[in-house]
């Protein structure tokens, strides 16, 4: 039988509420989970019920003990909280990467202008960034990203136990601030083969004014780099798709070790 006075004992429940916490700050920064409108209350739910998977599991492997005052619970709190937002922060750099990337060459081609509400981020951005945006996100469904993302949340509780103890050790903070400097190669791999293609046909317009200066060359540019552009973005779908698939797996592979 259970013992319902130890079950439901303060150290269980502020357990529970540690965990819940943890998980709640994945889910304030992690894609997918804090990137698309999902409602309040289905984030509550579901992270309720992943609590409730890894309590047992948490409470067998911590020597977990009350704090005796709100201010010591708080900070418990909080160092949870920051925890798991640290995990969802690392696992969303990929989709800013993959944003700065396309915003890059939506300015080459001109579509920088024709900016509209991006359901993802709450914000404005070019049509063309939320079709790449929409992209990443059925592949990180389809490859099962967020499988990675669990592990990494289930080996956190081993690696940054609940408690007082808040060490992020030299190794660890130093693979955080290399996965995040990787925004920048991120957003280039993304926006080079398309980047490149329309830079050079600036050049070659440039050249053409040059040679032909009675010729309007701003009206003939503005159209003819957004068809390219609009082009080369259906020619490259498939193996940026395949790229950012790889990606996905690769970078979320670096943040379950990290933690």
């Amino acid at each position: 039988m259970f013992n319902l006075d130890v079950l439901f004992s303060t150290t269980n429940i502020l357990l529970f509420m540690a965990i819940l916490t943890r998980i709640s700050g994945l889910f304030a920064s992690a894609p997918l989970f804090s990137t698309y409108p999902i409602p309040i209350q289905g984030k509550v739910w579901l992270a309720v019920l992943i609590a409730f998977v890894l309590f047992p599991i948490v409470q067998y492997n911590t020597s977990f003990t009350a704090p005796n005052s709100v201010p010591a619970l708080s900070v418990i709190l909080f160092k949870e909280f920051l925890i798991g937002y640290t995990i969802g922060f690392c696992a969303n750099i990929i989709f800013v990467g993959i944003e700065l990337g396309v915003n890059m060459f939506a300015i080459q081609m001109g579509l920088s202008v024709s900016q509209a509400l991006n359901p993802t981020s709450g914000g404005s951005s070019p049509i063309i960034t939320q079709v790449y945006t929409y992209l990443a996100t059925m592949i990180f469904i389809t490859v099962g990203a967020y499988q990675w993302l669990f592990a990494a949340l289930y080996n956190s509780f081993k690696s940054l136990p609940i408690g007082f103890t808040f060490a992020f050790t030299p190794e660890m903070v130093g693979s955080i601030l290399t996965v995040t400097c990787q925004i920048f190669n991120i957003g280039l791999s993304i926006a080079l083969p398309i980047f490149g293609v329309l830079f050079i046909t600036d050049v070659l317009l440039g050249f053409t004014s040059k040679m032909m200066p009675q010729m309007n060359i701003f009206m003939v540019s503005m159209p003819l780099k957004i068809y390219l552009g609009l082009l080369l973005s259906l020619i490259f779908m498939r193996p940026m798709a395949e790229y950012i698939g790889t990606l996905l797996e690769r970078f979320l592979t670096q943040v379950t070790l990290i933690f």
